[in-house]
């Protein structure tokens, strides 16, 4: 009730202003100045001063706020210690098998993809020293 009597107050003086500016011969400028001097009274008619009242002081909606600040950054944090981690669960339980049953785990690179997988499929499965004979024929052919 307080918000409609404040909002039709700052409404007439609005429109006052704008009677004046008309008055002297500045139309343009008092056809702004009313639509402005509307605004108030168009807003608490329609209810949305009322809405924002009640978002503002009520307790509970804060907490609401503040439960989503809490449910966002909880997802952020795991997204970056997933990230950081490796990969899925998945891929770091087959990597903690691998490990135990003797054979070294691939590596994990980004987007959990593995390193090793990429390096046997390009040297047809054979050891790690036919990995830096490859290098040395690329230095070779570049003349290093």
């Amino acid at each position: 009730m307080l918000t409609d009597t404040v909002c039709a107050a700052a409404s007439a003086a609005g429109l006052a202003v704008a009677f004046v500016t008309a008055y002297r011969k500045r139309f343009l400028a008092a056809t702004r100045i009313a639509a402005y001097a509307l605004l108030p009274v168009g807003l608490a008619m329609t209810g949305v001063l009322d809405w924002i009242a009640d978002l503002v002081f009520k307790p509970s909606v804060w907490l609401g706020f503040g439960v989503l600040g809490l449910s966002w950054l909880l997802f952020v944090v795991g997204r970056a210690v997933e990230r950081r981690g490796g990969g899925t669960r998945k891929e770091r339980r087959a990597a903690a098998a691998a490990e135990r049953g003797g054979t070294p785990a691939p590596a994990l690179g980004a987007g959990g993809r593995s390193r090793g997988a990429r390096g046997a499929a390009k040297s047809g499965g054979s050891s790690g020293t036919d990995d830096f004979s490859d290098i040395e024929a690329i230095l070779k052919k570049h003349g290093i």
